[in-house]
């Protein structure tokens, strides 16, 4: 998008507006219903052309790597099929050339004060169930210098709080320095100026840097929020899934975090549905949501994914079954995000302000990313002077399953 605006293109990020000129679809091929979603975008926008809203439909990301064949055969009409590293072709189908000086640069399409910074690409573990190695190949870490540099930017153009993101964060570094590096790149990115928070998204449990805990213990800029999905604990099920670890060393792992961080807020993923889940697998992983009480999680059903190891065993566990247990899973965190918030009644948090809303300030603390995680409504105070990308001193009043409400007293 940088390099399309720097070369004179007025660039919307806007799914639905079917009137710009050119649209250029971003599309995910991980699971079912991604997958469906692109496609229906497609056929939308590809409408739009047909109906002389719009000149071009240019198609790229996960679902055009993985079937650009099918998709060219199935839907023809739209311009150009790129895959995920094609970006460069792209500009050179609308006749616009790539600058090297602007590698690390973006448009920013978050609100102004976070941003992601995408650490790695691709990933190494293979896990059964999985098509991204297949889609994004194994992984490749940014070296240190590009991503304090692509921070640095960030932060002059008003960004506070970096999300940190890859396919596995903690792996981050292995490859390029025969060590994990994770660490080391945190503390570097928290000495930048004007960056108040570094969040950390997508560590796999199997060989986490124990050593990162000390960095997220003692940096004040380093977000008390950890998003680490185990996916399950039946050992019957991790072996399945080829996930690397145990339910022995995921519950050690868990606790040597909680102990090196108490006020620590972790947010896990689950799989439910994987072909061989039983009952009994099932209600372990009950047990584990019930004993663990993770601040955040979310629950995806199995899909069988082409390529992948899981796609050649029999789909076992039938879909209204997989959906029970998900909504099982979901209604068993509802009331554990009710507890722990209620919790946090009348406690003093800091909190960022990311809109305005309704007569409200609506923002988060450290122990929430934003679009995956709740959020904390304040009554604007009186000759408010407060506005998104403040970050204000909160104290908690109320607290719903998935809500806080509090009142600004800084």
């Amino acid at each position: 998008m940088k390099q399309l605006d720097i070369n004179g293109w007025e660039v919307l990020i806007d799914s639905n507006d079917p009137t710009a000129d050119v649209v250029i679809i971003n599309t995910c091929g991980f699971i079912a219903d991604a997958k469906e979603e692109s496609i229906d975008t497609i056929l939308r926008f590809v409408e739009a052309k047909r109906k002389g809203l719009i000149s071009k439909v240019f198609v790229m990301g996960c679902l055009s790597q993985r079937y650009k064949a099918e998709l060219q055969l199935e839907i023809p009409d739209v311009d150009g099929y790129f895959g995920v590293d094609q970006l460069a072709d792209i500009l050179q189908s609308l006749n616009t050339s790539y600058s090297s000086a602007f590698a690390n640069r973006r448009l920013i399409s978050t609100p102004k004060h976070y941003a992601y910074l995408k650490i790695s690409e691709g990933c190494s573990w293979g896990c059964s169930f999985c098509a991204i190695p297949l889609i994004r190949g194994k992984h490749i870490s940014k070296p240190i210098p590009e991503l304090l540099d692509e921070a640095q930017w960030l932060a002059k153009e008003g960004v506070k709080e970096l999300i940190l993101i890859a396919q596995d964060s903690t792996f981050y570094g292995k490859d390029i320095y025969g060590e994990r590096k994770l660490p080391e790149l945190v503390g570097k990115l928290s000495a930048i100026d004007g960056i108040n928070w570094i969040r950390i998204h997508y560590a796999y449990p199997s060989g986490f840097p124990l050593d990162l805990l000390k960095v997220m213990g003692e940096n004040p800029k380093v977000c008390k929020y950890l998003d680490i999905p185990f996916q399950h604990i039946s050992d019957r099920m991790l072996k399945a899934m080829r996930r690397g670890i145990s339910k022995k060393q995921t519950v050690e792992l868990i606790e040597m975090i909680r102990r090196e961080i108490p006020e620590i807020a972790i947010r896990t993923t689950l799989l439910v549905g994987h072909p061989g889940e039983t009952e009994q697998d099932f209600n372990e992983l009950m047990d584990f949501v019930r004993t663990y009480r993770f601040d955040r999680l979310g629950v995806f059903t199995y899909s069988h994914e082409e390529g992948t190891h899981s796609a050649t065993l029999i789909d076992d566990v039938p879909d209204d079954i997989k959906q029970r247990r998900a909504e099982l899973v979901m209604e068993l965190q509802q009331e554990i995000s009710l507890e722990n918030n209620q919790n946090r009644i009348g406690k003093v948090l800091e909190v960022i302000i990311d809109r305005e809303e309704g007569g409200y300030l609506i923002g988060r603390t450290e122990f929430d990313s934003p679009e995956v995680d709740q959020e904390v409504f304040m009554s604007k105070p009186h000759g408010n002077k407060i506005f998104p990308a403040d970050i204000v001193k909160c104290q908690i009043k109320s607290a719903e399953d998935y809500d806080l409400m509090g009142d600004i007293i800084q």
